[in-house]
C-alpha cells in the first residue's frame, strides 16, 4: 500500500516576504519563491531580531530612551552580538527623533491578512507608537543592511495603510530603517490605485511561480 503524497503548500507570504520578492527581478524571482514555498512546507525558520524588539518596545513603553537597547547586546546570544551591535546605533537615533521619551507612549497593534487577488499576505507590524499630540504610527522595522527600495517601501506602507483599520484605527503607517536610524512615509504624491495594481500583478506572478516551484 503506497502513502499519498502530502498536499502542496498553499500560497501565502508574510509582509516581509512579498515586498522582498517585488525587490527583485528575472529569474532570482522564482528562486525566492520557491525558497519561500520549502520553507512554508517545513514550517521553518527563526527570527534573530526577537530580543532587539523586545527590547526597543521596552524603551518605548517604559519611556527609557535606549537603556534596554544598550543592554540587549550584552545579553544576546554571542552568535547575534555582531548583528544588534550594528542595529543599535541606527535604532537609537530613531528612537531620539520621537522626542522627549515620555512624550510617546507604546501602541498595541495587530496583525491583519491581506488579500491581493488570491495570494494572502501577512501584515505584521511590529508595534504602534502614540504620541502626546494625539498623532500614532505603526511601526513595521526593516533590518537588512541594504535600505529599504522605493517599490519594497511603497508595497510595505501600502498594505499597511489598507488594512490600518485592523492594524491600528487612525494610524500612519511608518518603515524604520534600523540600521540608519530613518524613517520612510508614503510620499504625499502616491498614487494608491496604481501601487494596487501594481501589486496585484505582482501577487498574481507570485501564485504562477508558487505553483510550479519543485
Amino acid at each position: 500500500m503506497t502513502t499519498p503524497a502530502s498536499a502542496p503548500p498553499t500560497p501565502y507570504a508574510t509582509l516581509l516576504g512579498f515586498t522582498r520578492y517585488v525587490d527583485r527581478t528575472g529569474p532570482t524571482k522564482a528562486t525566492f519563491v520557491g525558497g519561500l514555498r520549502k520553507q512554508r512546507a517545513s514550517r521553518s525558520g527563526f527570527n534573530p531580531h526577537g530580543q532587539f524588539v523586545k527590547a526597543l518596545k521596552a524603551d518605548i513603553a517604559f519611556h527609557t530612551g535606549g537603556t534596554h537597547l544598550d543592554q540587549v547586546v550584552d545579553v544576546v546570544k554571542p552568535r547575534w552580538r555582531p548583528l544588534y551591535q550594528a542595529l543599535v546605533p541606527g535604532a537609537t537615533t530613531w528612537l531620539r527623533s520621537l522626542g522627549e521619551p515620555r512624550a510617546v507612549d507604546l501602541a498595541q497593534t495587530r496583525d491583519a491578512l491581506a488579500m491581493l487577488g488570491d495570494l494572502p499576505v501577512k501584515v505584521n507590524p511590529q508595534f504602534g507608537v502614540r504620541h502626546a499630540d494625539g498623532r500614532v504610527e505603526a511601526v513595521r522595522l526593516h533590518f537588512d543592511e541594504a535600505p529599504p527600495s522605493e517599490e519594497a517601501t511603497l508595497a510595505t506602507l501600502h498594505l499597511m495603510a489598507r488594512h490600518m483599520d485592523a492594524v491600528l484605527p487612525h494610524a500612519e503607517p511608518v518603515l524604520v530603517d534600523v540600521r540608519r536610524g530613518e524613517a520612510h512615509r508614503m510620499p504625499a504624491d502616491a498614487r494608491p490605485e496604481q501601487i494596487e495594481r501594481w501589486l496585484a500583478g505582482e501577487a498574481a506572478a507570485f501564485r504562477a511561480i508558487w505553483a510550479t516551484a519543485a
